[in-house]
């Protein structure tokens, strides 16, 4: 995901929310960068795990794309949400 000028380029969350309803959260400061980048890295995370790449070399992946964070906070990201929805 890259901002610019306060904007993201195309609409990040294509799949869960419309691109209409992107931008009027977007044009009303309502989206969180963070949290966007949280959900394309589980999203991405999943994907690979649906291809049975096992989650230590998938995390190691989203690290490659994601240098700035460590393995530990890319592992809290992708097993955050999981525990909460049992």
């Amino acid at each position: 995901m890259q901002a610019t000028n306060d904007h993201f380029q195309g609409n990040p969350l294509d799949g869960l929310v419309s691109e209409e309803v992107f931008h009027i959260l977007e044009d009303h400061n309502l989206l969180s960068e963070k949290g966007i980048r949280d959900y394309q890295i589980r999203k991405s995370f999943r994907n690979m795990r649906n291809k049975n790449v096992p989650a230590f070399d998938a995390i190691e992946a989203l690290r490659d794309e994601y240098p700035y964070l460590q393995f530990d906070t890319i592992r809290k990201i992708v097993y955050k949400l999981n525990g909460m929805r049992r």
